[in-house]
């Protein structure tokens, strides 16, 4: 399906096994279309992060939103390996944990994809991502998808930034480069509404829509 992660795009079919998405929709404080699947809701600007507790990939320690949280920024992102726009990204997002490191922001990626018919995101696999990227961060897996749909996500990658009260400040694109475009891969937006929490400054209200692969749901 066309969709972003803003939600749904259009009603064309799926586009290949990775079910890409596509479309750069704009967030203004306005309503966007129900997003997919019909249980997850649109997590609005403002809202408290989702609790969760999910075992890290490469360490097998379950970790929860209170021993991850703790600074003024909190940037929560979905991830998995299959997808080509993640693979566009990976290293981009091991840049980012670099550069925040030792500043106060707090990273966490979580995949929920379904491992089953999409083995090479299964926790093992996305272990050799994270070692092969160089991330930083505890990488998640969420099993069960509640925590997927409890954020509303609906697509790999896609970024959600919390202040320190845990309000959702930000939600929404890395920057505008994609397989194939020439725009630089830069973390712009991304880092943009982290440097606003930090300063303490409004991040601004227009935030471009994720896009990238379908979460593969059970």
């Amino acid at each position: 399906m066309l969709l972003s992660g803003a939600g749904l795009m259009g009603g064309a079919g799926l586009m290949g096994g990775a079910g890409l998405m596509g479309g750069a929709g704009l967030r203004a404080g306005v309503t966007l279309a129900p997003t997919m699947p019909s249980t997850s809701n649109e997590l609005p600007l403002g809202a408290r992060a989702p609790a969760f507790s999910l075992p890290d990939v490469t360490s097998g320690k379950t970790l929860t939103l209170d021993q991850i949280a703790g600074g003024q920024a909190l940037v929560v992102m979905f991830l998995c390996r299959h997808c080509p726009y993640v693979k566009h990204v990976e290293f981009e997002l091991a840049k980012l944990g670099r550069d925040y490191a030792g500043k106060a922001v707090s990273l966490v990626g979580i995949s929920a994809n379904d491992a089953e018919d999409y083995p090479e995101d299964a926790p093992p696999s996305l272990a050799q991502q994270a070692k092969g990227a160089g991330f930083a961060f505890p990488y998640l897996y969420d099993e069960t998808q509640a925590v997927a749909r409890a954020y509303g996500a609906v697509c790999t990658p896609e970024f959600f930034v919390f202040d320190a009260a845990r309000k959702l400040a930000y939600h929404g694109q890395l920057d505008a480069s994609r397989p194939g475009n020439r725009a630089a891969l830069n973390g712009q937006d991304l880092r943009a509404a982290i440097d606003a929490v930090l300063s303490g400054q409004p991040v601004p209200a227009l935030q471009r829509a994720a896009v990238g692969c379908s979460i593969k749901w059970k």
